[in-house]
Parts: C-alpha cells; sequence; structure tokens
C-alpha cells in the first residue's frame, strides 16, 4: 500500500471533535476557532485620523503651496481619545492626533510636517490677528518638532500643500465592517487573529477542545531517565520526542512506559481508550519473538486500517481504529516512529479539528549533496533545505540513528528504484512546526 492511500484510509475514518469548549482571549491563542466569529462593529467605528496634523476639508486648500499657503482658523484641537466635536466651518481647520476622531464636515488631515506649525513659523505669531511675523525662527528649531509656543496657543495655521479627499484619514469600517466574518471556523488563532479578536472586544471565543493523546513505549529494556540502567537496558527517548512534538495548545498528553508482557500491555490500551482520541504506540510491531502489538491489537478488537506500507524506515507502522480512537502502532526505533508520527499524526489531528494549518508543507527543492544509494522501497532521508536547495548534513540514515536530526528540518521524499544526483530537483516534505 502507497503512503497516500493508508494515510486517506486512516483520516476518512476520524470524526470531527465533538463540543466545543469556550475560552478567553489569552486561552484561544494557538488553538483551534469551533465557529466562524463575526465582527460585532466597524473597525475603525468612527473616521480617525491617520497623522498628527490638521483635519481640513481638502476642496478648501486645493491650491496651497509654499509660495502661496492657504490660511485657516484653527477652532480647537482633538486627542486620541477625547470625545470632542466641533461644527464644520468654512476656512477652518482642527489641529488633531493620530488615532483621535475626526470632526463632521472635515474630510482630510493634513500632515503637521506640511504646516506653519512644524516649522516654527508662528513662534512669535500675532495670534490676535493671525499673520506670523518672524519667519526667521524657522531656522532656529530642530526639524521634527513643533515650537511649544506656537502648540500651546496656535489660533491660526498656514498649509503648504493640497491633499485629496480622505488624506490621512481612516473611514468607517476601513479595516473590519460589521457583520464580516473575521475567522473562519478551523482557523488556528495565531497573533493576527489574536489582534482581531482584541480589536473587536471579544472575549469569549468557542474553540475545538483539546485532542487527547496518549504515548505507550513498549520494551523491557526501558527505562525513565534518571532510572539506573542495568546491563541491556536504554533509556527511553522517543516518548520524550513525541511529547515534545505534540507540546502545543490543541493537544493534551500523557505517556507510560510498558513491559512486553501481552496482558499488561492490552490493560494499558483498554485504558487509555477511555480517554485518550488518539493513541501512539511505539514498538513491539515487527516480526520479533517480542513483537506483541499485531497480536495485542486483534486481542482489544481493534481493526487495522493499513500495515507494512511502502516506505522505509517504518515499513511495519500500523494504522487502527477502535470506538473511534485512531491508534498508530510505530516501530520502536526512534528516526522510523517519528517520521511515521510526521506522515500520519498531523492528519488525524486536521480531520478531527477541522485546521489545515497541522498538515506538514511540501516543496521541490535542488539536491546539492550526492545520495548515491537506490532504494527498493519509497524512502524518507532525512535533510535540511533552505532558499530553495537541500542538503544532507547526516552522515548516517540508518533507522536506529537520530541524533543528526538535529542538523535537519525536512526529508526528501524518494520513489523506490530512483537514482538521484546533485542539481536533480527533489521532493521534500518539511517538519511539521508550530
Amino acid at each position: 500500500m502507497e503512503i497516500e492511500e493508508a494515510y486517506s484510509l486512516l483520516v476518512k475514518e476520524i470524526s470531527p471533535a465533538g463540543r466545543p469548549e469556550t475560552v478567553g482571549l489569552t486561552g484561544s491563542f494557538k488553538r483551534v476557532a469551533a465557529e466562524d466569529i463575526t465582527a460585532p462593529f466597524c473597525v475603525p467605528s468612527f473616521p480617525k485620523s491617520a497623522m498628527d496634523g490638521f483635519a481640513v476639508k481638502a476642496s478648501g486648500i486645493r491650491g496651497a503651496s509654499a509660495d502661496e499657503p492657504v490660511s485657516l482658523r484653527v477652532t480647537g484641537e482633538i486627542l486620541a481619545g477625547d470625545d470632542k466635536n466641533f461644527e464644520y466651518e468654512p476656512g477652518t481647520a482642527v489641529r488633531i492626533m493620530t488615532g483621535a476622531r475626526v470632526p463632521e464636515g472635515y474630510d482630510a488631515v493634513v500632515r503637521q510636517e506640511d504646516t506653519d506649525l512644524f516649522s516654527g513659523s508662528c513662534g512669535d505669531a500675532d495670534l490676535s490677528s493671525g499673520s506670523c511675523a518672524d519667519t526667521d525662527r524657522r531656522a532656529e528649531n530642530k526639524p521634527g518638532g513643533p515650537d511649544e509656543r506656537a502648540d500651546a496657543d496656535l489660533r491660526m495655521v498656514r498649509i503648504f500643500r493640497p491633499v485629496s479627499e480622505y488624506t490621512n484619514y481612516c473611514k468607517v469600517g476601513e479595516d473590519i465592517k460589521k457583520g464580516d466574518i473575521v475567522i473562519k471556523k478551523g482557523t488556528l488563532i495565531g497573533r493576527t487573529q489574536a489582534g482581531i479578536l482584541a480589536s473587536l472586544g471579544i472575549t469569549d471565543i468557542s474553540v475545538v477542545r483539546k485532542i487527547r493523546v496518549k504515548i505507550i513505549s513498549t520494551g523491557s529494556e526501558l527505562k525513565k531517565p534518571g532510572e539506573e540502567l542495568l546491563p541491556g537496558q536504554i533509556y527511553n527517548s522517543i516518548s520524550y520526542v513525541l511529547t515534545a512534538a505534540l507540546d502545543h495548545p490543541c493537544f493534551e498528553v500523557a505517556s507510560e512506559i510498558c513491559p512486553d508482557d501481552e496482558e499488561y500491555l492490552e490493560k494499558s490500551l483498554a485504558k487509555a481508550l477511555e480517554t485518550a482520541d488518539v493513541i501512539i504506540t511505539t514498538g513491539g510491531v515487527s516480526v520479533g519473538k517480542k513483537d506483541l502489538m499485531p497480536k495485542v491489537l486483534r486481542h482489544i478488537g481493534a481493526r487495522t486500517v493499513f500495515s507494512g506500507v511502502n516506505i522505509q524506515p517504518g515499513t511495519p507502522t500500523m494504522g487502527c481504529i477502535k470506538d473511534g480512537k485512531a491508534i498508530l502502532a510505530l516501530s520502536g526505533n526512534p528516526y522510523a516512529a517519528i517520521v511515521n508520527f510526521d506522515i500520519y499524526f498531523y492528519g488525524v489531528a486536521s480531520a478531527f479539528t477541522g485546521c489545515d494549518a497541522f498538515l506538514p508543507k511540501t516543496a521541490e527543492a535542488v539536491l546539492k549533496s550526492p545520495y548515491r544509494k537506490i532504494n527498493k522501497m519509497r524512502r524518507f532521508i532525512r535533510a535540511y533545505t533552505e532558499g530553495g536547495s537541500v542538503f544532507l548534513p547526516a552522515g548516517s540514515h540508518a533507522s536506529s540513528v537520530f541524533a543528526n536530526l538535529s542538523d535537519c528540518n525536512c526529508y526528501i521524499d524518494l520513489k523506490e528504484n530512483t537514482e538521484v544526483n546533485v542539481g536533480d530537483r527533489v521532493r521534500v516534505m518539511l517538519n511539521p512546526m508550530f
């Protein structure tokens, strides 16, 4: 069976998560939206200024230039957050700050830099007459900052440049319109989505409940890190690899070690099926004397969806279903286990949550390192890709070797009986990352 067929058969058995849960805004980060979220109001909900400057009527300053500025009477000032309103009158302007509400009747904002307030020419102005007397003061003012006296007591402003309607003017609903679907069902809530929710004041979000995952590492030789090793024993590493891979707000993970004992393993699986949505086992799937997993899975009534897929490493990997729960029985070899975990688990997660963000990404890249072996089966080769190229930093590609994965970020998906040379384009699967 090909990987794609095995994947498809398993995923179609997965039912979407049931009843969602409601969480607060910060609790929704990196969770999956369980329903469409619509905007309760427009953003912005009022016309606001995009600049520090002066709210004007664009038609009233069309002829403005540095040589022939247009003088306007300043009727007041609005800061961001102010609840003020100034009735429009021809020949007037309102000083306004970024984010402040533009008064009705004014349809544009002139940048402060395009007025004599910025240059400081009104520093010694005769404010009663509205004239600016000492234009030589401009040279004494630092660029970028208004003259403090003009800032404090401005009555007139001269405009040196025209603007069109709605220049530096954010219209109501420019960002979001009331009733818009701002987050679709099945969306993974990231930083952008969090900002959208916050801008709408939404604090209660319906999200898909967490996927409960149980990892069962089989093998009488396995010990927990920190325990004393006896001759012939090893530390269990693969459950930590998988737990780290599942360190994500959408997953809830528990793990245990089971000895090579049929009765013990059967009880562990039965107990895991009571609470877990997905069970991942490692080890015991091949044909050795203590490879008990196929037999135990039959005993508990699990239905095998696939086994013996065309892939190296991890050919014996099994995908099973029991009571609507997915069981992935992986190899005990660390590299074989993680490759097949990446191939199948995230598809299960996507089907469960309705979120495509979990699916591994594939791409093409140019092979930059020699790979001389021609494999009899489809092979997933650890590699590193960057800038459209792919390299083979790992010296060994054995399924039992794992440490050299730290130099890799993808797999080359190489079909069986295929020869590749430096410069060939190959298919790569990127390691799932969140």
